[in-house]
């Protein structure tokens, strides 16, 4: 269905070739570090993928993606940590009429859930006498707390609540990911849940990504995805 450009050779990585084939993708290429400083490996490959799919370091994202959009490919970014570069990097992809999806988190299930807590959220809101709070779960050896995930579904929800959410972030064994908003009532609790159990529903919903990111122009989301009817 599509030629991939994977940029970083991590686990991430790893994962989303193991199922491009799978799902009926050919991996043209994957660049490490050592094959892309910067981002000047990326040019080569403009006549050669259909799209890329970013996932390496806060420090080489950004070069990475404008090397992407100036090469006219599309692509799917989910490292994190490049906020600073990200508002410049958008406004390059709509002038350059080149698709661009940004994602701190590929689960279709967790896009979707994200949804549902700031709809949950506006309800909320019409009620002061319960009090909210995020907790983020993950494998012990995560480094950042909270994930970048948490970040996205608590401002999310702090958007649609109009005050501050608190998050609690646990690092323990081998848990993908979990992630959980707690609406507290004075006699009832409201628990909004997503759990991972297979990190590969990560590799798999960049998989899904970046096939639906082929052929749009200007700047993308998961929940785009997820709303589109064709995340498949």
């Amino acid at each position: 269905m599509a030629r991939l450009l994977l940029i970083g050779n991590g686990r991430m990585a790893h994962a989303i070739e193991g199922l491009a084939a799978d799902r009926g993708h050919t991996v043209a290429a994957v660049l490490s570090r050592e094959t892309n400083a910067r981002g000047d490996g990326i040019a080569a490959f403009a006549d050669a993928v259909d799209v890329a799919i970013e996932v390496t370091t806060p420090e080489s994202a950004a070069h990475n993606v404008r090397a992407c959009l100036l090469s006219g490919i599309p692509v799917v970014v989910g490292s994190t940590g490049w906020q600073q570069e990200r508002p410049a990097l958008e406004e390059l992809a709509r002038e350059r009429g080149v698709g661009l999806l940004i994602a701190s988190n590929f689960s279709l299930g967790v896009a979707i859930v994200e949804s549902v807590m700031r709809h949950a959220a506006t309800l909320i809101a019409e009620h002061p006498m319960y009090e909210a709070a995020m907790v983020e779960t993950h494998h012990s050896a995560k480094r950042d707390a909270p994930s970048g995930t948490a970040i996205t579904l608590r401002d999310s929800v702090q958007g649609a609540l109009g005050r501050t959410v608190p998050v609690s972030s646990v690092r323990v064994g081998a848990v993908p990911g979990t992630h959980s908003i707690i609406f507290d009532g004075p006699f009832e609790q409201i628990v909004i849940s997503h759990e991972a159990r297979d990190r590969r529903v990560f590799a798999d919903g960049a998989l899904v990504a970046a096939a639906w990111l082929i052929g749009k122009q200007g700047v993308f989301s998961m929940q785009d995805v997820t709303r589109s009817g064709d995340a498949t």
